[in-house]
């Protein structure tokens, strides 16, 4: 006919044939094209935060690997997070292209660079802010047709989805119970025939009957009558097969005697020798490092049953920094190792003394900086504070301990210093659940504050 036609070219056909496909999808294949767009918070948070959505993919935003690269020069656990992701996302680029998508493994979902485009960004936001640009890389996703989900630790940046219409969640780190006050305690009541008692009374060996719950190695039971509730009797409750051990009341250890039966259960964990690693959780003047502190002098300078006293916490401060401090390496560490030679300046009541056995290398404060490669062996090791750390800090100090060495948690978990952590997600949270299974593993919950009157009101109401 003479009248010519003007082919689109090859791409062009591409885009409407996906235009095509996107349109004739069923309404319930298009709600499985599941999209999560991680934050940065949250890849400085947990590293293997992009294997924990299953099937639906990952996207990373561009302007979020900037983000990562700029935290990787830190020397804290988002330091080594952002380091550690990028050695991930490295490793992930080996397999494949990360800008069309890469297999997250067996069950997984695809992991994929999105890039930020200006005419997706919702009016009135600034170019310049790094959160509005991941907001239009949400944007643009969603109008691609997948369902978005923002996941975000930032308040402010879940507001924002929300304000425009994208799904958005905070991200749970790996936590190692569901609820804090599910955190296992080390004691439990259990009630038995009135005859069982008397015969626990008279020295018998007496093992624990059959009971509805389970009972973990070196947990505190206290004896009850099913008669008279009166009667009592506080025993440690080692295996099924072993008979309940009695508990010896420690006096004048370093000048110090228990006030409480839960005081009284941390001691006789402290001086046994089979339990290797003691937890001990408590508000704040229960006397979780001043007990462990007066044991363990007691078994190294009085007992020779271990070489060394070391103990240490992890440098965090609590609220604002003060940014670097001058002088040489022991003034630098002076403002951290305070509050450890507080309870042992208390015990031993005179500074000289205690001067005199940190000289001798009877006594070791530091913090916790430089703990990584070395081998800790024969001594009685307080790491406080411990409720700051993250379960892979805690992880590299236990791998530290070696042979004769005792290892012992304290902490509240209800005072975390740590914005990357939390009540479920610490590192003493998850040694006492993860521990309470072994028999060298022992943990105590102390509640009864005895710092002051004025400290125990303090923890309570406020």
């Amino acid at each position: 006919t003479g009248v010519r036609f003007s082919l689109p070219p090859p791409a062009a056909f591409g885009r409407l044939f996906s235009c095509f496909k996107l349109l004739t999808m069923t309404p319930q294949i298009r709600e499985k094209m599941k999209v999560y767009l991680l934050d940065t918070n949250v890849y400085l948070t947990e590293v293997s935060s992009i294997y924990n959505y299953g099937k639906a993919s990952i996207a990373i935003p561009s302007m979020v690997l900037d983000e990562i690269d700029k935290h990787k020069h830190r020397q804290d656990t988002a330091g080594l997070n952002a380091r550690s992701t990028n050695r991930v996302l490295d490793k992930l680029r080996t397999k494949g292209s990360l800008l069309k998508g890469v297999a997250l493994g067996r069950g997984k979902g695809k992991i994929f660079v999105t890039h930020y485009s200006s005419e997706y960004l919702p009016a009135g936001l600034k170019e310049s802010e790094t959160d509005n640009k991941i907001l239009a890389c949400a944007i643009k996703l969603m109008r691609e047709g997948n369902n978005v989900i923002v996941v975000s630790r930032d308040l402010n940046m879940r507001v924002k989805c929300d304000s425009f219409g994208i799904d958005c969640e905070d991200y749970k780190p790996n936590k190692a119970l569901k609820s804090v006050d599910k955190l296992f305690d080390g004691i439990d009541e259990v009630e038995i025939p009135e005859a069982v008692l008397e015969a626990f009374y008279n020295g018998d060996d007496i093992f624990l009957p059959d009971q509805d719950k389970k009972q973990y190695p070196n947990q505190f039971l206290v004896l009850k009558s099913l008669t008279n509730a009166k009667n009592s009797a506080l025993c440690r409750f080692v295996d099924v097969s072993k008979p309940l051990k009695r508990i010896y009341k420690q006096e004048k250890i370093w000048g110090l005697t228990a006030k409480n039966k839960e005081q009284q259960f941390a001691m006789d964990l402290l001086f046994d020798d089979s339990v290797q690693i003691v937890s001990l959780t408590g508000k704040a003047g229960t006397g979780k490092t001043l007990l462990a502190a007066a044991c363990g002098l007691e078994q190294v300078i009085n007992g020779s049953t271990y070489d060394k006293l070391i103990i240490t916490r992890p440098v965090q401060p609590m609220g604002r920094d003060i940014g670097f401090l001058p002088g040489s390496l022991e003034e630098k560490m002076m403002p951290w190792i305070a509050p450890l030679r507080d309870n042992l300046e208390f015990l031993f009541g005179d500074k000289m003394a205690l001067d005199m056995h940190m000289d001798q290398g009877e006594i070791e404060i530091e913090a916790m900086t430089f703990i990584r490669g070395r081998s800790i062996s024969n001594a009685f090791m307080i790491v406080d504070e411990a409720q700051n750390l993250t379960a892979h800090e805690l992880k590299t100090i236990i791998t530290r301990v070696g042979h004769g060495t005792k290892l012992i948690l304290t902490g509240d978990i209800q005072q975390i210093d740590n914005s990357y952590v939390d009540a479920e997600s610490n590192g003493l949270t998850h040694a006492v659940e993860k521990f309470k299974d072994y028999e060298i593993a022992g943990h105590v919950t102390l509640t009864k504050g005895e710092r002051s009157k004025l400290a125990s009101l303090a923890a309570e109401i406020l």
